[in-house]
């Protein structure tokens, strides 16, 4: 005989959209990392990594490279693999003296955010200096009820499931009431076993079944809602 559902989970199934709480990566997902900021920061690391572990540029670009892909964060991978000092790594890989000239944002964001309905929270693999001042450059910061950077996850970044629940507890959220929005697949792939329902900001034509909706612009998020 099949089991009903538990009533905290037909609630989070059918909570209205101002109930629902929106978790929303930050770079290459509000804001694009990658024509000017990745780019840098890509250089940063390998020259971090280069000086840490004595080894030539090569070496370094593979190894932040390999990291990377196999823990969504190169900073996981010198933690576990080489015992490197995450607070260190993060000041000496985000020095951006002229962030205001690198970040770019698309016409209409803050007016987006403002028009959607429920809470809204960063949650983001960045530093939390790095992450407040793009905020404020890009003139969203008063749009988000929290900022969950890497230090708040107790550095265990997306993809890793630790990370998620930080932010669940932390904010006494149900997962099945949240919206995950990110540009990284594995991201979302997490967001997904958790009973998130999750949109893909991409331009690429792949599909995943950890999707619910995929947008090219985190601004078509309106148009979306009905799928959500």
């Amino acid at each position: 005989m099949q089991s009903k559902p538990s009533q905290s989970a037909c609630s989070a199934c059918h909570r209205s959209p101002a109930q629902r709480t929106w978790l929303f990566d930050l770079d290459d997902t509000l804001h694009n990392a990658s024509a000017h900021i990745f780019p840098q920061l890509h250089r940063s690391m390998v020259a971090y990594i280069s000086r840490f572990l004595n080894v030539d540029e090569a070496e370094a670009t593979r190894l932040r490279e390999f990291y990377w892909r196999r823990y969504g964060a190169t900073l996981l991978g010198l933690m576990r693999h080489h015992d490197a000092d995450p607070r260190h790594f993060l000041h000496h890989t985000h020095q951006f003296p002229d962030l205001h000239r690198l970040v770019v944002t698309e016409r209409g964001l803050k007016a987006m955010l403002q028009r959607l309905p429920g809470r809204k929270i960063i949650f983001s693999n960045a530093p939390l200096i790095y992450t407040e001042a793009v905020l404020a450059i890009s003139g969203i910061r008063c749009c988000f009820d929290a900022v969950y950077s890497v230090e708040r996850l107790r550095f265990q970044p997306k993809p890793a499931m630790a990370g998620f629940l930080r932010v669940l507890r932390g904010e006494g959220l149900n997962a099945r009431s949240c919206v995950m929005v990110e540009d990284t697949l594995p991201n979302l792939k997490t967001a997904k076993r958790l009973g998130m329902k999750t949109v893909w900001v991409s331009t690429c034509t792949r599909r995943s079944p950890c999707v619910d909706v995929k947008v090219r612009s985190v601004l078509d998020l309106p148009q979306r809602l009905g799928q959500l």
